[in-house]
C-alpha cells in the first residue's frame, strides 16, 4: 500500500540518506525510519483459539458461572482455558500474553471462585503499571462479583488520598493498584503488606520499563506471607529473568505470544513532511479517508497532545485527548468515550502506549516520531489485535 497525502508518497522502504527526526522533547530519536515502512509480513490468525470446552464445563460455582454469563461470554479465551487448573491448585503462574487476551479474567475467575468456595480464606494484592488499567482490573472484579459479598479497593496516583485512606478501614479480598500509590499507603502505616497471601504483577514488563523495579522489591520483599505469585507480561526480556525467578516458585508458564516486541503484523508507512507544508493538514486528510474509524493519535508531550486534539475539534473531528495533567476522572470519561466510539479519534502521550485494552483501533498515527524503536513497537502495537488487521502511520519532518 502507498499511501498519498496531498499528492506525495510516503518514503518507501530501503530508501536512504534520512536524518533522524528530532522528537519536541529534545531527546534524539534512535530509530532508524527505515525501519517504519513495511508490509504486514506476518498475518494476524485468522481462526481465533476456540477452547473446547464451555465455562459451564469448567469446574466453577454455579453463582459464578452465571456472573460470566452475564457478561455475555460462553466460552474462556486460550489464556482462561490453560490456566484456570493450575491457578485453582495455587500454583505459581508466568503468563505471556499480551492485553485484549483475556487475561484480566484468567486471574480474577479462579481466585474469586477459591473464595466463593469458603474453603479458604486470603487476600490478594494486584500491581498494575498504569491508572488505567488498574481501574480495568478493578471494575472488571465488581462486575464478576456483584451480589457476592466480596469486594475490592483500588488505590491510584493522582486521587485523594485522604480518601484512601477512610477506604482502608473497610474489608476487601482484592487490593488493585499502582506500585507508587501502595507504597504510599504502606508508609503511612494504613496498609500492611504481610495481610496478603497471594501477589499479582499485571504487565510485569510495562511496570519494569516505567522504572518500578525498587518498588516492586519493596513490596514483595514486605509480602512475607505471600504464599502463590501470578505474573503476567507481554514480552520477555532476559535481562528480567533472574528476577522472575526470586518471584515464582515452581511455576507453571503458559504461553499465549511468542513474548517477543514486534510490529510485524501491522502495516506501517511513513508521511514525510516537507519544509513549507502543513503538517497538521495533512494529518486531517489521513484521519478523514475511509476506514479511519478509531484512531489513536500519539504525540510526544502533553502541551503537543493538546494542541493537536484542540484543532481536531475545531476541524470538525471528534476527539478527546489523555495524558498525565489530565485527572483521573478525565482520562477515564476519555478512554469510555474512544472505546464505545463516541469520539473517533484520542489523542496521547505515551501514558496510552501499553496496559490498555481498547478493542479495534483501526489505526495508529505517530504525529511526532517517538524517542526510541521499543516505545514506537508499544504505540502500533495497540492496533492489529486480537487476530485483527492494524495500520500504523509516521510523520516525519
Amino acid at each position: 500500500m502507498n499511501t498519498t497525502i496531498n499528492k506525495r508518497p510516503t518514503v518507501k522502504a530501503g530508501q536512504k540518506n534520512h536524518k533522524q527526526q528530532r522528537p519536541s522533547k529534545g531527546k534524539k530519536s534512535t530509530i532508524d525510519i527505515n525501519q517504519l515502512t513495511q508490509k504486514a509480513t506476518v498475518q494476524p490468525v485468522s481462526t481465533p483459539y476456540e477452547a473446547k470446552r464451555s465455562f459451564g464445563q469448567m469446574p466453577l460455582n454455579p453463582r459464578l458461572l452465571q456472573a460470566i454469563a452475564k457478561k455475555g461470554f460462553s466460552k474462556p479465551t486460550e489464556i482462561q482455558d490453560k490456566t484456570l487448573e493450575h491457578l485453582l491448585a495455587g500454583r505459581d503462574l508466568m503468563g505471556v500474553a499480551q492485553t485484549g487476551t483475556g487475561k484480566t479474567g484468567a486471574f480474577l475467575i479462579p481466585l474469586i471462585n477459591r473464595l466463593l468456595s469458603g474453603k479458604e480464606n486470603f487476600r490478594v494484592l494486584v500491581l498494575a503499571p498504569t491508572r488505567e488499567l488498574a481501574v480495568q482490573i478493578d471494575e472488571e472484579f465488581k462486575s464478576l462479583t456483584a451480589g457476592f459479598k466480596l469486594y475490592s479497593q483500588c488505590f491510584i496516583g493522582g486521587t485523594n488520598i485522604n480518601r484512601d485512606l477512610q477506604k482502608l478501614g473497610r474489608k476487601s479480598h482484592f487490593v488493585i493498584g499502582t506500585p507508587g500509590r501502595l507504597l504510599d499507603l504502606y508508609q503511612r502505616r494504613a496498609l500492611k503488606f504481610i495481610d496478603f497471601g497471594i501477589l499479582i504483577l499485571d504487565e510485569f514488563d510495562r511496570m519494569l520499563d516505567m522504572g518500578f523495579n525498587k518498588d516492586v522489591h519493596r513490596i514483595t520483599a514486605a509480602m512475607q506471607n505471600r504464599r502463590q505469585t501470578l505474573l503476567f507480561s507481554a514480552t520477555v526480556d532476559l535481562k528480567q529473568q533472574e528476577f522472575i525467578d526470586k518471584l515464582l516458585k515452581n511455576p507453571v508458564e503458559i504461553k499465549v505470544s511468542n513474548g517477543e516486541a514486534t510490529g510485524k503484523h501491522i502495516e506501517q508507512e511513513i508521511i514525510r513532511v516537507t519544509e513549507g507544508e502543513n503538517k497538521f493538514r495533512m494529518l486531517t486528510e489521513l484521519i478523514q479517508q475511509p476506514g479511519f474509524n478509531k484512531v489513536l493519535v500519539f504525540a510526544e508531550t502533553k502541551r503537543w497532545v493538546s494542541k493537536v486534539n484542540k484543532k481536531l475539534i475545531q476541524s470538525g473531528i471528534a476527539s478527546d485527548e489523555i495524558h498525565g495533567n489530565k485527572s483521573q476522572n478525565y482520562r477515564q470519561t476519555a478512554l469510555k468515550k474512544f472505546s464505545s466510539g463516541r469520539v473517533q479519534v484520542l489523542v496521547a502521550t505515551d501514558v496510552a502506549a501499553r496496559g490498555l485494552d481498547v478493542p479495534d483501533v483501526t489505526h495508529v498515527i505517530n504525529y511526532q516520531l517517538p524517542a526510541t524503536m521499543d516505545s514506537y513497537i508499544h504505540r502500533i502495537g495497540r492496533t492489529g489485535r486480537a487476530g485483527k488487521n492494524g495500520k500504523a502511520y509516521t510523520f516525519i519532518n
